[in-house]
């Protein structure tokens, strides 16, 4: 990692750019670990997704009468499962450690997708609550559970392996990777399609259980306990150091660190109803400025929904040529641009402060919705993705960290947990009224009006911005990460 005696920031503008790519190299092995699980975790979460709906219409619901409605109920009961199951299991990497953690999720996300690939060649469908159908949930079930614990741990486990100049990258990275998983199960055809492997939609969940084993296997060779130990050790000295260096005083010794340690364990309430009274007073939702800040989010991440409730059906229905035709391209152009940017937009704005950069980067997400309103031009269409990838690189990474990092110490969990609440509201809310637009504005025949389904989006997603604003004299004079204290 970089010296953390040293304090002033880089003149040359290309070593601004460069420096937290090279501290990050230099990262600790255990943060390799996290990254290297995080790939394969998001390849196998994104890859099962993008079939499930179909899997469940055209095979597990053989013979119901519109088995498209089930379908997309059970893609629901996944990803908002997932979101509630984050609220409420946020915990687990504060009480047990990162390590335990991430071994238990896999072991749950690893049983379920088991569960899901194995149901296919053992029971044969039947309908609604067929044994094939309730086999497939008591997998998505474990996935669930087992992602709950999964992106807090992997996030609280970024916070305990970095210091103030390191975090900001590694949290953007990590994004990126998680996008970088989410783009790579476009190429999931050439496992799939007969003129290639193959294999079916169950074979491609085989392939993707295997993925999780090696995540596992991966979490437990890297992150072994002295690992991870050292890891933590070397980030708490680095980050003393440095906040020692920006008051002026000598860096702590090893043994001033580690009384303090002792003395916050100390200071942690014991017993049951004494832990659950902490727990309720200090909970993240007490805060009010908090609360308003996470909640205020919803709006733009409308946008996020509709990658896959709105995006996909309106470019195939909207466009004509090549662009309607391979719609997957289009609609999957997001995470691969989240991946080249996320950590290069980290770079360049790592001085910003966080709350500048929410305002910035919803409006610079939400405004070019209003580009599609024009019309289903494709260059347009092109703009739309990368302004909108631009803007959501460099407020949502910027969030993940100033949740993780307003955490009080052994709390980290529980405020990833909370933070992602307002997503799930947001998976709830979409499916409400997507639907309705696409069936109002897209239908696939009759008169057409995309224009005016993106100008009713653009007007939501724009709230959001509108919100941070007006709140900017509350809530932004003292918003600050813990680096920034």
């Amino acid at each position: 990692m970089a010296d953390p005696a040293t304090t002033d920031a880089p003149e040359n503008p290309l070593k601004q750019i460069v420096q937290p790519f090279i501290d990050l190299i230099h990262a600790p092995r255990a943060l390799w670990g996290v990254n290297l699980a995080y790939v394969l975790e998001g390849t196998a979460y994104f890859g099962v997704l993008s079939y499930l709906a179909l899997y469940f219409s055209d095979y597990v619901f053989t013979g119901v009468p519109t088995p498209d409605v089930p379908a997309g109920l059970m893609v629901g009961v996944l990803t908002a499962g997932i979101t509630l199951s984050m609220f409420f299991l946020g915990f687990v990497a504060d009480k047990f450690g990162v390590r335990n953690a991430l071994i238990w999720a896999f072991l749950f996300l690893l049983g379920g997708r088991l569960l899901v690939a194995g149901a296919g060649y053992v029971f044969q469908p039947a309908g609604l609550w067929s044994t094939l159908h309730v086999v497939t949930m008591a997998g998505i079930l474990l996935i669930v559970i087992g992602y709950g614990m999964y992106q807090p741990g992997a996030y609280t486990a970024v916070k305990q392996f970095t210091n103030p100049k390191t975090a900001g990258m590694a949290f953007a990275m990590l994004y990126a990777l998680m996008n970088l998983g989410g783009w790579l199960p476009s190429f999931a055809f050439l496992l799939r399609d007969d003129d290639y492997l193959g294999l079916g939609i169950s074979g491609v969940f085989w392939v993707y259980a295997a993925m999780t084993v090696a995540a596992l296997f991966i979490t437990i060779a890297i992150l072994n306990r002295k690992t991870v130990a050292d890891a933590i050790a070397t980030a708490k000295a680095e980050t003393a150091a440095i906040k020692a260096a920006e008051r002026g005083e000598a860096a702590p010794t090893q043994a001033d660190v580690a009384a303090e340690d002792a003395r916050i364990a100390e200071a942690k309430p014991v017993g049951f109803w004494a832990n659950f009274k902490d727990w309720l007073v200090n909970h993240p939702f007490t805060d009010p400025k908090f609360t308003f800040f996470i909640f205020a989010l919803i709006p733009v991440q409308t946008l996020f929904a509709y990658n896959w409730l709105v995006l996909p059906v309106y470019i195939n229905r909207s466009y004509s040529g090549w662009i309607g035709e391979y719609f997957e391209i289009a609609a999957n152009f997001n995470p691969i641009l989240i991946f080249i940017f996320a950590p290069i937009v980290a770079a360049v704005t790592q001085k910003r402060k966080v709350y500048n950069m929410m305002i910035a980067g919803t409006f610079i997400m939400a405004a070019p919705a209003f580009f599609l309103a024009f019309g289903t031009n494709g260059y347009l269409l092109f703009a739309y993705l990368l302004i909108m990838t631009i803007g959501e690189a460099m407020w949502q990474p910027r969030f993940l960290q100033y949740a993780a990092e307003i955490a009080p110490e052994g709390r980290t969990g529980v405020y990833m947990g909370v933070a992602q609440f307002p997503w799930f509201l947001t998976k709830l809310i979409v499916p409400l009224y997507s639907g309705t637009l696409i069936a109002k504005y897209v239908p696939a025949d009759g008169f057409k009006n995309p224009e005016k389904l993106w100008l009713i989006s653009a007007c939501i997603a724009m709230l959001s911005t509108v919100l941070l604003v007006l709140a900017r004299g509350w809530i932004g004079k003292d918003f600050k990460t813990k680096a920034d204290d």
